[in-house]
């Protein structure tokens, strides 16, 4: 038994690195980036994130497939999933306003490691995202022009036949992925204008589709003649909706720009709310139009829309909502290369990722290495890969990290904030704290009268009964008072929080087994139906109750910045439904997957976890300050030592008979 702590210590250690939460500065505000967008600019970014080649190509592609004119109730359903993620990125982007979204809300409340995977996850989505748009704006493009590009390039250029290779280099999806980046590299006011002259053009267009549209509308379309409503039932609107929760990606890079936002506090949460309306009601409005325009089951997927308009005899209009296809398609690609850059140096100046990357130029104020290179590698994607069998990874880098976002939401809603270096609570969960002279809010090292009392300063000593009464109310984290009676016996003896972060893992542990069993379960398990029902009802029960025990506990209440309603209710919502998006995806896609979170594991053990910020913090010397110590005599003693984490000092007051206890008989023999 004595041996097992010294063979488990290197473990141990590891698991602490693996686990250790970032420590953010006292100044949010502060940052080596430019603070100069205000509310609109994040709301038309977010606009531009989400309304993209979706609205001309996915609203004709499940109304026709899936879902029939009830695509309209798919993306009602998708809308309001969109926006249980987009709370938590809302909460997480006003309350942490620094640039890297989901890779810095997973560090500084679950872990160092799972906020790398998550970073490098985004990363790849956001590179294939980009070469992926860039293909389709160059594919849109050429086919106006009857494919004479692509003519052009496999005639007098060059073609191959290699798998997973496009059949041409495409020179035209590569070079405005360059041109891109050299102008998002001026600086982020030069990115936001061009995005508002992008979106503005956009939203026009689309307002001559809903206005022209309905003018053109025909309600026997939606009759039983032509299938009804809902052809498909609600299998079919279901599944629509599945689909339909992937035209709301983008709103993440409102909660990416935040450190470069003037107020995020405010800024963060209402683009989010205003952005994802906005595009919540064009998809809605326009796949109404749509279904009404034409017959449902006779839309063309690749271009329903100018299809729609060319079939009732208004060609002209065609060309219209090929403008606004390619201006869409165009934010679409500013918001890929505007978020990228800034989560690989977020990374980098954690110390996590290559510190090349972390490199700001002084007078642009953007990351420009980050965006050159990244632009350079997306270009090259789109040159040559062919992408149709990438895309579907998208996914599950994004249905990740947003659930490991709602995760974190509940982590850090349950946990009790620590004192900071200064005096004031901080923002971050981590205790290693940088320490400062400036006293802190005096603290108790013993509740036993017989053992010394150790405080900041004198005064403290004077405001003893006010401390009594606040330890009468409940803390962040604990239970309850008026559940207290009834599960102190078995959570009292726990600490602060702790029973939330468990939950939180029974949560998505349950989670991943009630989706996989309802997913798995009766097709490719064949399981009787007997272990199907009680599977689902053990699976269900554990989720249930994992989100009444986080329930019953103290959340953190806080009235200066936006905070996302009904916890745990809410994430919890977004992590199942999550979850479930995910296990209908692909095996080759889950296989893919494992391959890049393998290669990402390698980067980060190679590189990261030896250049970590944090890591470099935790062996920097600990400061010394003075204390002072009360002892039951009533006699103040002025000692110095060095300072320590929270955690460590309970330890340390046991043992406080050392230099502390001779200092006290001295001074004591003295007077």
């Amino acid at each position: 038994m004595a041996t097992c702590p010294r063979g488990c210590a290197p473990v141990v250690r590891l698991c602490q690195k693996l686990n250790r939460l970032k420590t953010l500065e006292d100044d949010m505000m502060a940052t080596s980036l430019k603070r100069c967008l205000s509310t609109l600019d994040l709301t038309l970014m977010g606009v531009g994130g989400m309304v993209g080649s979706g609205l001309y190509v996915l609203t004709g592609t499940v109304a026709k497939d899936t879902a029939g004119p009830a695509v309209i109730i798919s993306f009602v359903f998708a809308g309001i999933a969109s926006l249980l993620a987009a709370f938590c990125y809302a909460e997480f982007g006003a309350r942490i306003p620094k640039t890297g979204s989901a890779y810095m809300f997973t560090y500084v409340s679950v872990g160092e490691v799972w906020a790398f995977l998550i970073g490098w996850n985004v990363i790849l989505e956001n590179m294939i995202g980009g070469a992926a748009v860039a293909r389709a704006w160059s594919g849109y493009l050429d086919s106006i022009f009857n494919h004479a590009i692509q003519n052009f390039t496999e005639t007098h250029i060059m073609q191959w036949n290699v798998p997973f290779l496009a059949h041409y280099p495409d020179l035209l999806a590569a070079g405005i992925l360059v041109v891109a980046s050299f102008f998002i590299s001026f600086g982020v006011q030069v990115s936001s204008y061009l995005n508002h002259i992008f979106s503005t053009v956009s939203m026009g267009v689309i307002v001559f589709i809903l206005v022209f549209g309905f003018v053109l509308a025909e309600p026997a379309n939606w009759s039983q003649e032509q299938g009804g409503f809902a052809p498909y039932g609600m299998s079919g609107i279901l599944a629509g909706s599945a689909t339909c929760f992937y035209a709301f990606v983008g709103f993440d890079v409102i909660a990416s720009s935040s450190e470069e936002a003037k107020n995020p506090q405010k800024a963060v949460p209402i683009a989010t709310a205003i952005s994802l309306g906005l595009a919540a009601t064009a998809y809605i409005l326009v796949s109404t139009v749509l279904t009404l325009m034409v017959p449902w089951h006779t839309l063309d997927p690749n271009s329903a829309l100018a299809d729609a308009f060319f079939r009732r005899g208004y060609s002209w209009a065609g060309i219209v909502v090929a403008v606004g296809s390619i201006c869409a398609m165009n934010t679409v690609l500013l918001c890929n290369l505007f978020s990228l850059p800034r989560i690989v140096y977020a990374m980098a100046e954690d110390g996590l990722f290559f510190s090349i990357f972390a490199r700001v130029n002084p007078i642009t104020k953007v990351p420009v290495n980050a965006i050159l290179v990244f632009g350079i590698l997306m270009a090259t994607m789109a040159l040559s890969f062919d992408l149709e069998a990438l895309v579907q990874f998208l996914s599950i880098g994004t249905l990740l990290a947003y659930t490991f976002v709602a995760a974190s939401v509940i982590v850090l809603r349950f946990q009790p904030e620590k004192t900071s270096s200064k005096g004031t609570p901080s923002t971050s969960p981590n205790p290693n704290n940088e320490p400062s002279p400036v006293p802190l809010e005096s603290q108790t090292i013993s509740e036993d009268s017989e053992e010394p009392k150790q405080y900041e300063s004198f005064s403290d000593k004077l405001q003893l009964v006010e401390r009594q009464k606040q330890k009468e109310r409940r803390g962040v984290g604990q239970l309850k008072a008026c559940w207290e009676p009834y599960l102190d016996r078995l959570l009292g003896d726990c600490e602060p929080g702790e029973v939330v972060a468990f939950c939180v893992l029974t949560l998505i542990v349950s989670s991943v087994s009630l989706c996989a069993v309802l997913e798995f379960g009766r097709k490719q398990l064949q399981l009787p139906l007997w272990s199907f029902t009680m599977l689902l009802v053990i699976f269900s029960l554990a989720y249930i109750l994992s989100l009444a025990i986080i329930w019953v506990h103290e959340p953190q209440r806080n009235n200066k910045t936006f905070q996302v309603p009904l916890v745990p209710l809410t994430p919890g919502a977004s992590i199942l439904f999550n979850v479930f998006l995910m296990m209908k995806l692909s095996l080759l896609t889950w296989i893919r997957f494992t391959v890049w979170i393998a290669i990402g594991l390698f980067v980060y053990f190679g590189y990261g976890i030896w250049h970590s910020k944090e890591g470099i913090r935790e062996l920097q010397p600990k400061d010394m300050a003075a204390r002072y110590v009360v002892l039951p005599s009533g006699s103040l003693v002025e000692t110095v030592q060095s300072v320590q984490p929270d955690s460590e000092l309970d330890t340390s007051a046991h043992h406080i008979d050392g230099p502390a206890a001779s200092a006290a008989e001295e001074c004591n023999r003295k007077r």
